[in-house]
């Protein structure tokens, strides 16, 4: 069996406007899907980023992928950076998930392909993926609750567009996480912070605890403190927090705070690529990881960066940012089959208020997600629901995330500054 023909959709669907320290999401997020198609009905599914720069290296890898065998991913690493040469270095367009490099970009530019090659692997051999990564550890794979300062709406738009509304205060914070916990069944909490003063973040992460006296919380700022600020929140947050996640740039300021915290330091952006791990582990900055299959080279890759973490001694979660259900599947085969997931993982996906492109989507209930038994991913793709949201893309306008850019329209003066406080 062989790879025919690759297609790659890119795609828009609604999002909410939810504010991060690099400034707030537009009202459109962007993915594209991924399809290795290999004949008699058989394909192989993926999804990534759907921003331009990187559209363009997708659909310039696509047709080198004509004729590969689907088990054979170190050939398709060899025909990616056949294609993608080794200079090449596209900007990290989400923002929050550390800088660009090369290897990074060539490691982006893969993980669809290899899940699709995955996908195909499973179905081809009748199998689950969870278990061609090794077999499960556990059924069902727990997400958290993922809390973000948001406006009621997006400018212009009525203002109960949004059934989450507002949330700007502790109790707008503690109103939403009641909402997501008791429609999603989560049993820990992230906040997303680095938008408000550091105070008036720990006064949220204070009611939150409050009002979940059983429930992990997680705070992650995104970079936006300085050294100082960062060592005085994880001091006034001590018993707390399950783990502060990039209160600082770099490894050299995060190993700073690491040596007075009293909790973890978790990261998606110091350690991001096979490089940071010697010097991010060794000066022991983080103590958790958030692995993101789409940046690490796929599932394999990231279960090889689990296996790193364990000999490390650093705690393994999965980061996430606005993803439909493709996503959502590999994740949870993958989560299915690390036994160094020591964390419940990142989503983003009851904040796409039920947009996909499965014809089944998964399910979140009692704050995790079952692995589907179907071989491959364990997921198929609606056709109708696909063009539904390519429309979307073909008519939106936007073609590249701009958090910053989005915010300036409202807030002139808006700056992305890391550190901000």
């Amino acid at each position: 069996m062989r790879v025919l023909e690759t297609v790659v959709t890119p795609v828009a669907f609604p999002d909410p406007p939810l504010l991060n320290s690099a400034g707030v999401h537009e009202p459109w997020a962007l993915r594209a899907i991924v399809e290795l198609r290999c004949g008699d009905g058989l394909v192989g599914l993926g999804e990534t980023y759907g921003d331009a720069p990187h559209l363009r290296l997708l659909n310039a890898v696509g047709p080198a992928l004509t004729g590969l065998d689907p088990f054979d991913t170190h050939a398709l690493l060899r025909r990616v950076r056949t294609v993608l040469g080794e200079d090449t270095d596209t900007p990290d367009r989400r923002g929050l998930t550390g800088g660009s490099s090369p290897h990074k970009t060539t490691l982006r530019v893969l993980s669809p392909f290899e899940t699709a090659c995955l996908d195909l692997e499973g179905q081809l051999v009748g199998r689950p993926v969870a278990d061609l990564l090794g077999g499960r550890v556990r059924d069902r794979v727990p997400y958290s609750a993922y809390l973000f300062h948001k406006w009621a709406a997006h400018p212009g738009a009525p203002q109960d567009a949004d059934p989450y509304g507002e949330a700007l205060d502790p109790d707008g914070i503690v109103a939403q996480a009641r909402r997501l916990t008791g429609t999603y069944g989560f049993r820990s909490i992230k906040l997303k912070g680095g938008v408000l003063p550091p105070d008036r973040e720990i006064e949220a992460i204070r009611a939150l605890r409050e009002a979940f006296p059983d429930h992990p919380l997680r705070l992650d700022p995104n970079a936006a403190w300085t050294v100082e600020t960062s060592r005085r929140v994880a001091a006034e947050t001590e018993g707390l927090l399950e783990y502060l996640e990039d209160p600082t740039p770099g490894i050299d300021g995060m190993a700073e705070v690491a040596r007075t915290a009293p909790m973890p330091l978790a990261t998606n952006m110091v350690v991001v690529a096979p490089e940071d791990i010697p010097r991010g582990f060794a000066e022991r900055a983080v103590g958790v990881v958030l692995a993101d299959h789409h940046y690490w080279g796929g599932l394999r890759r990231t279960a090889e960066l689990a296996a790193i973490c364990r000999t490390w001694g650093i705690g393994v979660s999965m980061h996430s940012n606005s993803h439909l259900g493709i996503s959502l599947a590999a994740m949870t085969q993958l989560g299915a089959s690390l036994p160094e997931l020591s964390y419940a993982a990142d989503t983003h996906t009851p904040w796409q208020y039920g947009a996909d492109v499965l014809a089944e989507p998964l399910r979140i209930s009692d704050g995790s997600v079952a692995v589907p038994d179907r071989p491959g991913l364990g997921v198929r793709l609606d056709p109708d629901a696909l063009a539904r949201l390519h429309e979307n893309y073909l008519r939106c306008g936007i073609r590249e995330r701009d958090d910053t850019g989005y915010m300036r329209r409202f807030d002139p003066s808006f700056r992305k500054r890391r550190p901000r406080w």
